[in-house]
């Protein structure tokens, strides 16, 4: 708990960081900095700025001088003053400043190290190519279709890439025999991470839990930190359209505080790397999702300036009331969703109804 807990703050904090800083480097002044959402547990009154932790930890907020229309009295220093360049350099910097946690992240990973697994065969299934081959559990794979194999990933990603008919050649050390075998690979249809159908080669192996660290200097880890960003937010993005369009499952793809829970632990179980990777994944998602056109999100605020600068004066209070009580009610109905679907994938309800019958017969 605590660590899901930490890794949540650091999140939210550095989102809700990206807003104040940017906010008081402009002279706007900000009046409260929280951590959480609801009852305050306590906080630090600074000169200008009350800094808070409150009881719901799953959020935060900045609160600015005069951010609403009620509230603001045209004075140099609050927020709707200002121009909407002004504002929207304050409201977009939350989520970029998530972005650039996560390139961090990814980069200190490739320069401090990463554990992998090395191209060592764990087990070898029954009733597959491998075993009809004669290759054992033991066996190290060397190359592949003359490609050099040191890591687990480099042997898969070569058998996996065969099409129907195809053999792939493998060099093998076994003690200290080198041995080459031809083995043609299953064909087996699959969903990928974008919920596509795609083919893969399977000969029935698995790995060893052998396992090295790769770590890479400064600058070729920047290079490779920049190119696992990117991966991961263009695949962020297909998977976001397709959740749109009706061609990903939401129950299959979205998660929620408690699917973040479980993943933040079982993270935590492969060590610091594994860690830091999904706060690099979660801080991109949270970037994307805040920047989406809907009202209460730091997009719908970057909307309504678009929309004023069309029109050359602000929506109406009204439309902007309504606007927020829709969006208000879509997220709530998502995040009801997610929760009930975290509840069934994880198994919540099956777990506290069998611990509830167990406390009955005792």
């Amino acid at each position: 708990m605590l660590i899901f807990l930490a890794v949540l703050s650091v999140l939210i904090v550095v989102h809700e960081f990206g807003h104040f800083i940017v906010a008081r480097l402009l002279g706007i002044r900000v009046e409260k900095f929280s951590l959480g959402f609801g009852p305050k547990l306590f906080g630090i009154k600074g000169k200008q700025t009350e800094y808070l932790v409150c009881a719901i930890p799953i959020g935060g907020y900045v609160k600015m001088a005069g951010d609403t229309r009620e509230s603001c009295k045209g004075k140099p220093f609050e927020f709707l003053s200002r121009s909407k360049m002004d504002r929207a350099k304050v409201v977009v910097m939350g989520p970029v400043f998530n972005y650039i946690m996560s390139f961090f992240c990814f980069w200190l990973i490739f320069f401090v190290g990463f554990p992998v697994m090395t191209s060592k065969i764990g087990a070898v299934l029954d009733n597959m190519p491998a075993k009809a081959a004669g290759i054992q559990a033991g066996d190290r794979v060397i190359s592949a279709d003359d490609k050099k194999t040191e890591y687990w990933e480099d042997v898969a990603s070569i058998i996996q890439d065969k099409k129907q008919g195809q053999k792939v050649h493998l060099v093998i050390m076994r003690a200290d025999k080198r041995l080459e075998i031809n083995v043609e690979p299953q064909i087996k249809e699959t969903k990928d991470l974008l919920g596509d159908k795609v083919s893969i080669g399977l000969i029935g192996i698995t790995p060893s839990q052998e396992v090295v660290k790769i770590k890479y200097g400064l600058l070729e880890a920047l290079s490779r930190g920049t190119e696992r960003l990117l991966v991961i937010t263009s695949l962020t993005f297909k998977a976001l359209w397709r959740m749109v369009t009706g061609n990903l499952s939401l129950r299959d793809s979205m998660t929620g505080p408690l699917g973040i829970f479980f993943a933040t632990n079982e993270a935590f179980k492969f060590g610091p790397a594994a860690l830091l990777h999904l706060m690099a994944v979660l801080g991109i998602s949270l970037a994307i999702f805040n920047v989406l056109p809907l009202p209460l999100l730091d997009g719908g605020h970057i909307m309504f300036m678009v929309i004023e600068k069309i029109r050359g004066k602000p929506v109406s209070a009204k439309t902007e009331e309504m606007a927020n009580k829709v969006s208000l009610a879509l997220l709530l109905v998502l995040v009801t969703f997610v929760f009930y679907n975290d509840l069934i994938k994880y198994k919540v309800i099956d777990k506290v109804t069998d611990f509830l019958s167990l406390l009955r017969r005792r």
